[in-house]
């Protein structure tokens, strides 16, 4: 089955095209893709503006569509089915794809379905080299998401933690706004770090010590008054580096802290970690280090799947598809989903369908 992905739901148009029948040792069954990032378009405002991204996900889906198919030497007639991301997200980003996939479905007359935006990501790993077999702890973490799950099969979800208010991926981003540095703030952060000492500072974890969620607001403030408060910071290379490194420092070790909390809690002895800010190296060390100690084992995405992509998409769409799950003719998104709301897949115990 080849599924075309379709991924809308903030500033990156992500299309991808799967194939089930090309899944082996060396394959994980992509056949290609095609991703456009819209950064220098919202660069300008500091953070994600939902019109002009709504716009420009328009203005991109149709050229991005052909040159996908150009790229595998497809045509429009070879697609079996199409997967859109449908939640969580940017409402009038989510409806440019979804809009999109459904009337092509239709046109084609091939079935369609709504992926939730997060168990993409939760299942991008699944396409690694060497895929982890459930259960295992899976730390979703991006600009808008924190959650630590409990996953038992594909759609069986606990959620043990999650951010109370800010995300990890947002709080760098607000961070690296007031070092002046260019959004998205993760990797200038993480560039600006590698320059800097992590201990400098002492900056506080969070609710590091109150169960598995996470608050990220305090940090922010806490950075809000560290720059405020150092003198030079602006024009001293080497302070504004300090300060870089202590800031994600805090962060990665508030964030490795619970991972190694909720393994424990669960017993389980496997971890992945998906999502945008799981590319940050100072965060794959950590763990490295931390899970050592505990004899578990990290996985993660490929790293051409980590940030926003239709790959993820084409790729859990499959699963629900092959389970017989398909979408009607009317289109609904969902701009807050919560993923324990999704039906579950029995004998999902491993990442080939």
């Amino acid at each position: 089955m080849k599924v075309l992905g379709l991924e809308t739901s903030c500033d990156e148009t992500g299309l991808a095209i799967f194939d089930s029948e090309q899944i082996s040792d060396k394959n994980n069954g992509l056949v290609g893709q095609v991703l456009y990032s819209q950064i220098a378009l919202h660069a300008t405002y500091g953070g994600v503006v939902p019109e002009l991204a709504s716009r420009d996900h328009i203005r991109k889906l149709v050229p991005l569509f052909n040159e996908l198919l150009t790229q595998c030497n497809l045509t429009k007639q070879d697609i079996d089915a199409i997967a859109f991301t449908r939640g969580p997200g940017l409402v009038g980003a989510l409806m440019t794809g979804a809009l999109f996939g459904r009337s092509l479905g239709y046109a084609l007359g091939v079935p369609a379905i709504g992926v939730h935006h997060m168990e993409g990501h939760l299942l991008a790993p699944l396409m690694g080299a060497q895929p982890p077999k459930f259960p295992f702890v899976c730390l979703l973490v991006s600009g808008g998401h924190t959650q630590l799950v409990a996953t038992h099969g594909i759609g069986q979800y606990e959620v043990l933690g999650e951010s109370i208010d800010d995300a990890a991926g947002e709080c760098f981003d607000k961070a690296a706004k007031m070092l002046k540095l260019p959004y998205p703030g993760g990797p200038n952060i993480a560039e600006l770090a590698k320059n800097g000492n992590p201990n400098a500072y002492v900056l506080p974890r969070p609710m590091l010590h109150k169960g598995l969620d996470f608050s990220f607001s305090g940090m922010k403030t806490a950075i809000h008054n560290l720059i405020k408060d150092t003198d030079g910071s602006d024009n001293d290379p080497e302070v504004r580096a300090d300060i870089a490194a202590s800031f994600q420092h805090a962060v990665v070790d508030t964030l490795v802290k619970k991972c190694v909390k909720a393994l424990q809690q669960v017993k389980m002895n496997r971890l992945v970690i998906a999502g945008g800010v799981s590319a940050n190296l100072h965060l794959r060390e950590q763990l490295a280090l931390a899970l050592e100690k505990i004899n578990a084992s990290v996985h993660y995405a490929p790293p051409a799947l980590c940030t926003d992509n239709g790959a993820m998409i084409a790729f859990a769409g499959y699963q629900r598809l092959q389970a017989g799950q398909t979408e009607g003719l009317s289109v609904s998104c969902v701009p807050r989903w919560d993923m324990t709301e999704l039906p579950p897949l029995k004998g999902t115990s491993t990442c080939n369908g």
